[in-house]
């Protein structure tokens, strides 16, 4: 083996082959169900990852263009990725990509898609129809066909029966000389109707140990909090990946108890994050990304297996929010470390990435209860009796840093000589800005009945702001947003561009609470003051202040002197 098959198979594990007799290559198809299509032998040995061309905030508004896709695409192939898997048949997207692939005679192959959406039949049978078109134009570039994406498993967002799939799968299957499947998590697969497995050719299944850890934290140790801390991330890995295995192999007898041994399977999505975007800190991180990939990897050469695995995904997506942050380059089309020793270092991502920068849990704990009148977050001016933070802290932007930037300067201040310049660089929703606490909590239990969150405010920012602060740990799914949205005249706030002195009793901030984003379990994710995280957030989430999606609003606020007192 030389080194770079290494490299590869170590950076990259991007669709990981294996043999087809280990999933039920044999076997039979029970009665009634369709005389199997095979997957082409290339589709088992191409490295895959799922792609979506959008680099902006808003998808709807945005038009791709050939130039960027061939970008794309040429990235791709330099990552040894000659496998994609498009979501839909649209025109904007999965024709303008299979026409660059032929135009430029690329060495790529195609999993087409077709997206339905429950409710709209019209678009529907428009989409059908489409994908049939592409799936037969493109007959030498597209090798199989998915129809729906996660429409029928519990939790589904876009809910169709197996009776519908199974209609629209039988109406593909028809016009099309391709292999057929549905794309849906694997508790679905792991309890599929027969009326469905009838009408595909292989499974196409998912597996998210790392959402597992938002949605089900206790679905396995992600914390490893019996490992010893250098060998904690490592270990996080490896129970990573049996949670996948756990899933493939649950499915995977269910379809041999009731006689399906026939079905090849297919991870069609699994990944890792690079970055943080939706509770997933201590855990997302772009080595943690490179040790799920490695040890996909492993488990590619060992005995068994899936017949391929599609990588989620190959560039991020900023429209995503929340769900971003997964791709192995980033929206500026920069290859991250899971990818870079096959990509000239030029086009690597920013920063300087060791083996040892991979991340793990890390208990957050809190001190005793502040017992002094005043804890002082932000400022210069020593005050006598006040408390300080017991931890180390940081200014940090919500959506992993992006979106907003923390400048300190001295050309203004309300005390002392420096204070805070946020400006925002909002995605299509808002933005946000934290004083985070990065290994500990606050216990600030005492300041409940009677204090107040006070601070210096100097901006023009239109209409309301939210301020506040926030409690409880991602790790411990806790996580309680505490904030109220102000306007101009509010509790001292003024936004005529001058200096003003603010100050918000804690028992009025706290009617405003709620689960933050991807907290699930409300036993949990609650009020806890002995356990304040975020000391003080400043935000503007449109939807609450009453602006209009993707306001863009970028005037920078001032903040000093931040501090609550009782």
């Amino acid at each position: 083996m030389t080194s770079r098959s290494i490299l590869m198979r170590l950076a990259l594990a991007v669709t990981l082959a294996f043999a087809l007799v280990a999933c039920g290559g044999g076997g039979t198809v029970p009665s009634g169900g369709v005389s199997l299509r095979a997957l082409p032998a290339d589709y088992a040995t191409r490295h895959a990852a799922a792609y979506s061309p959008f680099r902006s905030n808003n998808r709807d508004t945005e038009t791709v263009t050939s130039a960027e896709v061939l970008q794309d695409l040429q990235l791709l192939l330099q990552a040894d990725i000659k496998l994609i898997r498009l979501f839909d048949s649209s025109d904007n997207v999965s024709r303008l990509t299979l026409q660059v692939i032929r135009a430029n005679q690329l060495d790529i192959k195609v999993h087409l898609g077709a997206y339905v959406i429950s409710g709209n039949d019209a678009f529907n049978q428009a989409e059908i129809a489409r994908a049939m078109a592409l799936a037969n134009t493109y007959d030498d570039i597209v090798e199989a066909v998915s129809v729906g994406n996660e429409t029928m498993v519990s939790w589904s967002f876009n809910k169709f029966t197996p009776t519908q799939i199974a209609a629209f799968l039988t109406s593909v299957r028809a016009g099309i000389k391709q292999p057929v499947t549905t794309d849906d998590n694997w508790a679905f697969w792991a309890s599929a109707p027969a009326e469905l497995l009838k009408t595909v050719d292989f499974v196409s299944l998912h597996t998210y140990s790392l959402l597992d850890t938002v949605s089900d934290p206790t679905s396995w140790d992600w914390q490893q909090t019996g490992v010893a801390a250098n060998l904690r991330a490592a270990a996080m890995m490896d129970a990573s990946i049996a949670k996948a295995k756990q899933d493939v192999a649950a499915a995977q007898t269910y379809l041999h108890g009731i006689g399906y041994t026939a079905l090849p399977m297919v991870i069609g999505e699994t990944g890792w994050k690079a970055v943080a975007t939706g509770g997933e800190t201590l855990r997302a991180h772009t080595v943690n990304q490179k040790m799920y990939c490695d040890r996909l990897a492993a488990w590619h050469a060992s005995a068994g297996g899936p017949v391929n695995i599609v990588w989620f995904e190959a560039f991020d997506e900023p429209w995503k929010g929340g769900d971003d942050g997964w791709g192995l380059f980033d929206v500026a089309r920069k290859a991250r470390y899971v990818v870079q020793s096959l990509i000239p270092q030029a086009d690597w991502e920013a920063g300087t990435t060791t083996d040892a920068d991979a991340v793990y849990f890390i208990p957050t704990m809190a001190a005793g209860p502040v017992t002094a009148d005043r804890y002082t977050v932000y400022a210069e001016t020593v005050t006598p009796g006040e408390a300080l933070p017991s931890s180390a802290w940081a200014w940090g932007a919500w959506q992993d840093g992006t979106t907003a930037v923390a400048t300190e300067i001295s050309t203004t201040a309300a005390e002392g000589t420096k204070s805070m310049q946020i400006t925002p660089t909002p995605l299509s929703w808002g933005w946000g800005m934290t004083v985070n606490f990065t290994t500990g909590a606050e216990n600030l239990s005492n300041f409940q009945a009677t204090g107040t969150l006070n601070f210096s405010i100097k901006t023009t920012y239109p209409g309301k702001v939210s301020v506040g602060f926030l409690t409880g740990t991602a790790t411990g799914a806790s996580l309680y947003d505490v904030y109220i949205p102000i306007a101009s005249g509010d509790y001292g706030y003024v936004n005529d561009g001058a200096w003003h002195d603010v100050h918000i009793p804690i028992s009025a901030i706290t009617p405003y609470g709620a689960m933050a984003f991807g907290m699930t379990d409300s036993t949990k994710a609650k009020l806890d003051l002995a356990t304040v995280t975020n000391p003080f957030v400043i935000n503007d989430t449109y939807a609450i202040t009453g602006k209009a999606d993707g306001g863009n609003i970028t005037t920078p606020i001032l903040v000093d002197g931040i501090y609550w007192a009782k």
